[in-house]
């Protein structure tokens, strides 16, 4: 476990996952409630069973008495970043970034040496900025969602 200040970051554990779809529900942008989740089949038990079987791996970050604040999570047969969500109030605190790169590392050592995921293309969405900032770069295609699909190629070793 990495502490900065009073930030802890840890792999994710099944039991983290009620907790995660709080706060996907409290996000400033695009947030989805829990009820949109399952309606997407997104729920506690179909979540926390991905991440039991190893298909879903994630990480969260815990403040102090706040608990676990922000988590991302990917697809580890497809490399795609599935989520990441963060609570506003933790918002410009190079979370989201320490978060986005544990679960790209995470995908890398699993052998993936593109990633991908799905974002807003409207520029006044703070995620266009974020992950074009960290060097995603847009392919063309969209997602089943609609979204614009971004990837990152890690260099060849």
């Amino acid at each position: 476990m990495t502490t900065t200040s009073t930030l802890q970051y840890r792999p994710a554990q099944s039991a983290d996952i009620p907790r995660c779809i709080e706060i996907r529900g409290r996000t400033r942008e695009n947030a989805i409630s829990a009820a949109q989740l399952a309606e997407l089949g997104i729920t506690a038990q179909t979540w926390g069973a991905a991440v039991a079987a190893g298909e879903t791996l994630g990480f969260v970050c815990s403040d102090g008495a706040s608990g676990i604040v922000g988590y991302c999570y990917g697809d580890a047969a497809s490399g795609e970043v599935l989520v990441l969500a963060l609570l506003p109030t933790h918002e410009d605190r190079g979370i989201g970034r320490e978060l986005l790169q544990r679960v790209m590392i995470a995908l890398r050592e699993r052998g993936h040496r593109r990633l991908f995921l799905g974002c807003s293309d409207d520029p006044t969405s703070r995620s266009h900025g974020f992950y074009r900032h960290l060097g995603w770069r847009p392919t063309g295609a969209r997602d089943a969602l609609g979204d614009e699909e971004l990837e990152f190629l890690f260099p060849d070793r």
